[in-house]
């Protein structure tokens, strides 16, 4: 496991379900066009 340290707004945790042959995650629609990342923690 690696610790990362972010800064930011606001944080959101989902499960990522399943879209054809990759996964998805679904945000609010205020955080289109702004810069997320994604950390996978399990």
């Amino acid at each position: 496991m690696v610790k990362f340290e972010i800064y930011g707004q606001e944080m959101i945790e989902k499960k990522v379900k399943s879209s054809g042959n990759s996964g998805r995650v679904y945000l609010p629609p205020d955080w289109v066009g702004h810069h997320v990342k994604i950390i996978r923690i399990d």
